[in-house]
């Protein structure tokens, strides 16, 4: 269905169209990409304390205080000379550079908060900014692309904390990447944290032949300490159902109304991300407002489903809403994607969408002043 103001009977004020993510190319400099590796704005204000946990799940609270005093012990001065900072693990007394983990790696279903208490620690952590970054695994893994992996190595060897969150292993390049840039990083004396449903030992199962890639899975793994969140999702525990799509006309109608607002038709805003790489979907919703999607369909295939995931993941960080018409966000993945290796990042990109389609409710019936 066409989304025109002609065809929607809105008039045609050129000032008053919304924006179209189809229309954008982004470009992000390096620089940048440097510059902007701290916790998103859903996760700028979050602190251990704002963390909330399940009364019924131990394992939450036992985070909190297992993270809390592995800040604490970042705080050690670089050690003179060495190139290398005492590390502290799980305690608060200073020691040396241990042989063992030199991370902490927060395992747990979609929704207990993983991605709250690696922001929570990143802000904890007493260094300046400019010494701890904070990232997604697909933003690392551009950034390796953009600066090359010498200098990569070199810009974060300085850092005292690297925090990586949705952690995963999609394919072998990335698993032999990941691991020689984490094992540079370690020796040089930086501190690691990430976030993942998947164990360290069985990042790649289901994508690829891991078997093949064994040693370099479990050179990840070494440097982590696995600590395991239960629970449910949070954004959905004790919350009304998510509203039903709506209708096109009253998406349209709502974009319109709404200063800053994007209105795409699904299929196309599909295939346009094919054409934008994922680590710059972040920069495709720049100034966006509000995201309005017509016509949503289930996903055709799986590096489609993949990419969608990425932008689900970078509208929830940015907090921005989501209208949309046709099928339910329930009804994005088959059941082949919900049943196979990828399945936790479908049923993660459900739960965000669901959760800003509920925060979009109110812009139907929005009328300009």
């Amino acid at each position: 269905m066409s989304t025109s103001p002609s065809a929607s009977g809105l008039g045609s004020i050129a000032d008053a169209a919304p924006s179209s993510l189809c229309a954008r190319e982004p470009r992000v400099p390096a620089d940048r990409l440097v510059a902007e590796m701290v916790p998103p704005p859903r996760f700028d204000s979050v602190r251990f304390d704002t963390y909330i946990p399940d009364p019924n799940q131990p394992s939450q609270t036992e985070a909190v205080h297992v993270l809390d005093a592995f800040a604490a012990g970042l705080g050690g001065a670089q050690a003179a000379g060495s190139g290398k900072r005492g590390f502290l693990g799980f305690g608060k007394k200073a020691a040396k550079a241990p042989a063992g983990p030199r991370g902490v790696y927060l395992d747990g279903g979609y929704g207990v908060g993983k991605t709250h208490l690696l922001a929570s620690l990143w802000h904890a952590t007493p260094a300046e900014p400019s010494l701890k970054a904070f990232g997604t695994f697909v933003e690392l893994t551009n950034l390796v692309g953009a600066l090359g992996f010498q200098q990569t190595v070199r810009t974060l060897s300085g850092h005292r904390l690297l925090c990586i969150d949705e952690f995963e292993l999609d394919d072998p390049g990335d698993t032999v990447l990941v691991s020689s840039l984490l094992a540079r990083l370690v020796e040089a004396g930086v501190a690691l944290a990430a976030t993942s449903n998947t164990l360290p030992g069985k990042l790649g199962e289901g994508r690829f032949a891991s078997v093949d890639f064994l040693r370099e899975i479990q050179g990840l793994s070494a440097h982590f300490r696995s600590l395991r969140i239960d629970g449910e999702d949070y954004r959905h525990r004790g919350l009304p159902e998510a509203p039903a799509p709506y209708s096109d006309e009253q998406v349209t109608k709502a974009a319109y109304a709404t200063p800053g607002a994007s209105l795409d038709d699904f299929p196309h805003l599909l295939d346009h991300l094919a054409r934008v790489h994922p680590s710059r979907y972040g920069a495709l919703t720049d100034g966006i407002t509000a995201v309005c999607l017509t016509d949503v369909q289930p996903v055709p295939d799986q590096s489609t489903a993949l990419r969608l995931v990425v932008l689900a993941d970078r509208l929830y960080d940015r907090e921005v809403p989501v209208l949309a018409s046709g099928m339910p966000f329930d009804r994005l993945f088959s059941e082949e994607m919900l049943n196979g290796g990828y399945r936790k990042k479908y049923f993660r990109a459900i739960s965000r969408l669901t959760a800003l389609a509920r925060d979009a409710k109110d812009l139907v019936g929005t009328r300009k002043a």
